[in-house]
């Protein structure tokens, strides 16, 4: 009886060995092969017919993408170049890596931003966080990490993209009417705004607020009704490009006379960039800086920019995936591969574009094929028509972020909040302030505790039901436990269960645990359940676990033996208890005590 007994509550550990020889298996498989290089899967399949779909797609795509990438430059603190130097790799390598057909890979204006701080001391800052943040990248993805970003709420993700969309748009309300600002931050841009107010430049003015206007009125051409839809589906998904166009030309045709009216972009570097290493070392005002002190100054973000940049990807892949189930790590691989290669070509850190994966998904696009189009078209630009973009307004470029920025204050979801769980927007609100106001890399991280804060207090303090019943007239305590047992929560159940006897003055003398919902527990659980059972014995109350997981009562039995019989299975409650006083089954009244 007691070697069965010492089999029944035996620990099962897994077996190693066959973990590691399935695990070798898998690798071998060709479909291993594949789900790393989703292109094996798709480009065998590819039909003749979706290469107009995707060449249509690609080039929109590609129209959408070039000012954003200009205009991303600057809110980097870098030269215009470098936007468009972020733009192109991303495009190819993702065709490889990718799973998302829709998923646009570039510089956003989350990253852009957080890449800020580090890209105005020198470039080379802004190239090696892109290696590096892709090298983390991609070993969380081959460690199948992916399941990292489940932990990261909708509120906490929410607050984060709001305070981001609110500080990069403030720090455009200068450039969209003529004015320099020393600070990117949220309250030193508005603070030069209204300090500089007679210093409003007029033309810039002018063009900048009627390009934003253009810019939301755009957003609505595609529900015309009358027409030719597809007309006008196209020309609203142009309409960044259409107010570069019209920027551009507007201030070289009134600069022929030698006066320029709005403040421009200037020379932009032509060519493309060199492919080489990353650097690791760089010089800035003349004192060499070696790589530990790049990696000291960067600091934090080598953290908050791969996360960010996961987040992102992995967000817009499931946004789009329209019913096929996105693999995050996979996702993650080909992030991390897009940020490597792309630090070899010059670009700032990369991650998915909701915008530009939204445009990519209207125009048609059919498999990841149509990213080779937008980055053709990316380098088209850098080789051809860098001497155009001299006369690209800088009001004209700020409309274009803020335009964007406004579609990402989605405060619609803070209704939804409100009506379904007011409780989730305490990450909410913790997030957007503290991103808002300290800065985006600690922000996330305090939305993140926030949330945690409620997981932990639900752990600690379980639903735990305590009703009075009187069986085979006895009167029985029966503790209906609503969640599984933790470490967190197993001071709190022996403390609602004493309390409980105390307030009964000794009228209770048996205490019936059930445990169809414990599914597992650790050993401060089984710890506090032995501890109990002698805080109960002293109350002159006797214990008895029953229908609990074998498991679970594997652990307290492992623990100390001699508690084996107060776990009861395959019986009634009414068994139980009668085989506990040894007398005969009876019915059972029940009186609900709230506790």
């Amino acid at each position: 009886m007691r070697a069965n007994e010492d089999n029944l509550y035996r620990e099962q550990l897994p077996n190693v060995g066959s973990l590691v020889r399935d695990g070798g298996r898998k690798l071998c498989r060709p479909a291993t092969v594949t789900n790393k290089f989703p292109i094996l899967k798709w480009l065998p399949r590819y039909r003749l017919e979706y290469i107009m779909q995707d060449f249509i797609a690609g080039f929109t795509v590609g129209l959408t993408t070039i000012p954003q990438a200009i205009a991303y430059g600057v809110v980097a603190g870098l030269e215009p170049q470098y936007g468009l130097y972020s733009a192109f790799m991303g495009c190819f390598t993702y065709i490889v890596f990718g799973s998302c057909k829709d998923v646009t890979i570039a510089t956003t204006a989350i990253m852009a931003l957080m890449v800020n701080q580090y890209a105005t001391i020198s470039p080379d800052y802004a190239v090696l966080v892109c290696f590096l943040a892709g090298c983390i990248v991609l070993i969380l993805g081959l460690l199948n990490m992916g399941v990292l970003v489940r932990f990261i709420s909708i509120p906490v993700i929410t607050g984060f993209t709001m305070a981001a969309a609110v500080t990069i748009g403030s720090a455009q309300i200068n450039n969209i009417v003529g004015l320099t600002s020393p600070s990117n931050d949220l309250l030193p841009a508005w603070k030069n705004f209204f300090t500089h107010l007679a210093s409003i430049r007029v033309w810039d003015a002018l063009l900048g607020v009627s390009s934003l206007v253009f810019l939301l009125l755009m957003t609505r051409v595609k529900d015309i009704k009358w027409g030719n839809r597809i007309f006008w589906k196209y020309l609203g998904l142009s309409r960044n490009a259409l107010a570069v166009i019209f920027g551009t030309f507007l201030a070289y045709i009134l600069s022929r006379d030698g006066n320029q009216p709005f403040r421009v972009t200037g020379n932009i570097t032509a060519g493309v960039p060199p492919f080489r290493l990353p650097p690791f070392s760089t010089t800035v005002d003349g004192e060499y800086v070696s790589f530990g002190e790049m990696i000291s100054t960067l600091g934090a973000s080598l953290g908050s920019i791969p996360l960010i940049s996961i987040l992102e990807i992995v967000a817009i892949s499931k946004a789009f995936s329209k019913g096929k189930i996105v693999d995050a790590s996979q996702e993650m691989v080909a992030l991390g591969m897009c940020n490597i290669m792309g630090s070899f070509v010059l670009s700032m850190p990369v991650t998915g574009s909701f915008t530009r994966t939204a445009v990519n998904n209207a125009s048609g696009v059919k498999t990841p094929l149509g990213g080779a189009v937008t980055g053709a078209l990316v380098l088209m630009a850098l080789a051809f028509l860098t001497q155009t973009f001299y006369f690209i307004p800088k009001c004209t470029l700020a409309a274009i972020i803020i335009a964007a920025m406004i579609s990402l204050v989605e405060l619609h979801k803070i209704r939804d909040m409100w009506k379904s769980k007011k409780k989730d927007l305490f990450p909410f609100v913790v997030t957007i302030i503290t991103c808002m106001f300290w800065s985006l890399e600690y922000g996330i991280l305090c939305g993140i505790a926030a949330n945690m804060v409620y997981i932990l207090y639900s752990s600690a303090r379980p639903h735990v039901d305590i009703k009075l019943e009187k069986i085979n007239g006895h009167e029985v305590s029966v503790v209906d436990v609503k969640q599984k047992l933790d470490y967190a929560s197993a001071e709190y159940l022996k403390e609602k269960v004493v309390r409980f006897l105390n307030s009964q003055n000794g009228e209770t003398q048996l205490v019936v645990i059930r445990g169809e919902e414990i599914n597992s527990i650790d050993y401060t659980v089984a710890m506090n359940i032995v501890s109990m059972k002698g805080d109960l014995e002293a109350l002159n109350c006797a214990m008895i676990c029953w229908n609990w997981n074998i498991a679970s009562a594997g652990v307290v039995c492992r623990l100390n033996s001699d508690l084996r019989p107060i776990f009861k299975f395959d019986l009634t409650l009414e068994e139980v208890v009668a085989g506990h006083f040894d007398s005969p089954s009876n019915t059972a009244s029940t009186v609900t005590i709230e506790a």
